[in-house]
Order: structure tokens, then C-alpha cells, then sequence
């Protein structure tokens, strides 16, 4: 595992969906078993490119989420690498059923993609803004959950996960989202990433909230306090190991996420530490909360997932020290 950390705050002229549809193609002229299934989505998604090259192993499944996921768990039955789109309200809680029976207790590692989580859903309101998305997800034995943060992370890990031979849920914005790595940056399933080293707190985030972490330990910085920053871009499995050191050494956590904390990454990294490291803990993200329609920065003070509110938590923590 090697990356190249960027973190200026910059938007990628790129779409994160363009990082998928990238690794997909490399991964289809690679692999013959492998196969896109959408939902009627491949013009949100660029996934009429896979369309154009390999049309015998790229399927509309129509707008019909528990068919597709049906039809996914079928074709790994017979052998295929299969990945199934769609966004990840309907990814999640329309199709949980047939992705639970047919998929993962059936011991076949369909890779479920749910785009546009929590507050990117944006103008799509409340009805597509899944909070909850992952929580699903979390309850399947054995599955891999992950929450990339860019172009580069997801291009990494969706070769990844071809070859994890495990179910999977990955969410993933589309679009619109600021750089954290370079191209060509490598990252693990079930590793945490340091990116700034830090004894006061350990921020520990995924996302679009990990860029928010990063701006709040350089305001934080400012005010003497040194916060380590962490990419924990796997909830299941989750490194542990990093999560009980980071505490150790830091004495406080605060988690940062794009859901509800009750069953998200705050819940996850909670159940750890109280196990086995406890300290102070602040978690940041949807707080009991449905979606609404706005623009996604309005949406993001909104529900309280900006750097302000990760420094604002930061400094609780520290004061329970």
C-alpha cells in the first residue's frame, strides 16, 4: 500500500464515476468474468463506455433493483465477476432482501456500487438520500463496506475488489468531489491511512467527510491543537489495529461520515473502543435525521458534516480528556 497525498482543497475536474468506469474497462479487457450490471442508470454513471466496448457483458437490468440484484447473484454463480449499480437508496434498502438471500448468504461475492450517498444525493431530496445505506450493509456477515473519497481511491479499490472474492457494498459519489490523492496511489481493503500525524486527537473519517477532517486539523493547528487524520475508507473490516493505537496515542477519537452515526462508521469504531481502548469519543455525521432537497453545500451545514463541526467536536473531546 503507497499513496501520494495532495490535500489542497481542490475540486477534480474529473468525476469519481469516471474512476470506476476506468478501472471497470481495464478490468474487462483484463478479465472476461467480469460484468457490469445497471439499472437504467449508465448515463448518471458513464457506464454506456462499458456498454460500447463489451456490450455481451455490460446489462441494463431495467428499473427493477431486486431483479438486478437476482440476476447478479446468478451470474456469479456461474463463474462471473460481477458488479451491480444503481443508486444507493435503491442499492440498499429496495434490493437488501435479494442482496442478503441470493447474494451473500448464497456465499456469492456480488460488488454492490450505490452512488450518491447521504447529502450528495443533493436535488434527488429526501426519497434518494440514503443515510442508512452502509447499515444495511454492516449487518451481512463477512461483506466488505467501503467509502471511497475520490478518483484515485476508487479506481484502486474497485480492482480490488474484483479479486477480494468477498460480497461488497461500495458507496461513491458521481461527481463534484475535491482530490485527497494522486493517480496511481495504492490502498488495501481493511487498512486505515494516516494522513497527518497528530498526539492531541485522532480524526477518523471516510468519504467526502475525509477533505473536511483535513481542513479542520489545519484550523486546529492554528489553535495548537495537533490532530492525526485518518482515511477509513473500510467500515467492514475494520482496521482495528490503527483505530486502538490511534487512541492509545491520542488519549480522544472523532469520527467524521457522510451517515447516520448511530449505525455508521461512528457506530463501528465505537463497538471497538469500548471493547478494547475506551476514551473520550465524538461522532460526526447525521444525527436521527431524514433526508431533504438543497443544494449539497447547503445540505452539508445542514446536517452538521462540515470541517467547523469536526473542530467543534474535536474540542469536546479534548475537554473530556
Amino acid at each position: 500500500m503507497s499513496f501520494t497525498l495532495i490535500g489542497k482543497h481542490e475540486k477534480d475536474s474529473r468525476a469519481n464515476r469516471d474512476g470506476y468506469v476506468s478501472a471497470m474497462l481495464e478490468l474487462m479487457e483484463k478479465d472476461p468474468t467480469v460484468v457490469h450490471v445497471d439499472c437504467d442508470l449508465e448515463n448518471c454513471i458513464n457506464t454506456g463506455k462499458l456498454a460500447k466496448a463489451y456490450p455481451d457483458r455490460t446489462i441494463n437490468a431495467g428499473i427493477a433493483e431486486a431483479n438486478a440484484m437476482g440476476v447478479s447473484a446468478g451470474l456469479t454463480a456461474t463463474g462471473k465477476k460481477v458488479f451491480m449499480h444503481s443508486f444507493g437508496c435503491f442499492a440498499s434498502r429496495r434490493a437488501f432482501d435479494q442482496a442478503f438471500m441470493s447474494a451473500a448468504y448464497a456465499a456469492l461475492p456480488v460488488h454492490v456500487v450505490g452512488s450518491d450517498p447521504g447529502v450528495c444525493a443533493a436535488y434527488n431530496g429526501g426519497t434518494h438520500m440514503p443515510f442508512e445505506d452502509c447499515a444495511l450493509y454492516l449487518s451481512i456477515p463477512d461483506a466488505v463496506v467501503i467509502d471511497p473519497v475520490d478518483y484515485a481511491q476508487i479506481n484502486c479499490l474497485t480492482k480490488k475488489l474484483a479479486d477480494s472474492g468477498k460480497f461488497s457494498y461500495m458507496r461513491m459519489i458521481r461527481k463534484g468531489v475535491t482530490t485527497v490523492y494522486a493517480d496511481g496511489s495504492d490502498f488495501e481493503i481493511g487498512k486505515g491511512v494516516t494522513l497527518t500525524e497528530g498526539k492531541d486527537v485522532a480524526i477518523i473519517a471516510s468519504g467526502i467527510m475525509v477533505d473536511e477532517a483535513l481542513k479542520a486539523a489545519e484550523a486546529l493547528a492554528a489553535e495548537g491543537v495537533a490532530a492525526k487524520v485518518i482515511d477509513m475508507f473500510t467500515w467492514k473490516p475494520l482496521d482495528e489495529e490503527l483505530v486502538i493505537a490511534s487512541a492509545k496515542e491520542c488519549g480522544c477519537v472523532v469520527t467524521a461520515e457522510n451517515h447516520q452515526v448511530g449505525c455508521g462508521l461512528g457506530s463501528v469504531v465505537a463497538n471497538c473502543l469500548a471493547k478494547n481502548q475506551p476514551v473520550p469519543m465524538e461522532m460526526v455525521g447525521i444525527q436521527e435525521r431524514f433526508g431533504q432537497v438543497g443544494a449539497e453545500d447547503f445540505l452539508r451545514k445542514e446536517y452538521n458534516v462540515t470541517a467547523d463541526d469536526i473542530a467543534q467536536a474535536v474540542k469536546k473531546a479534548v475537554s473530556r480528556k
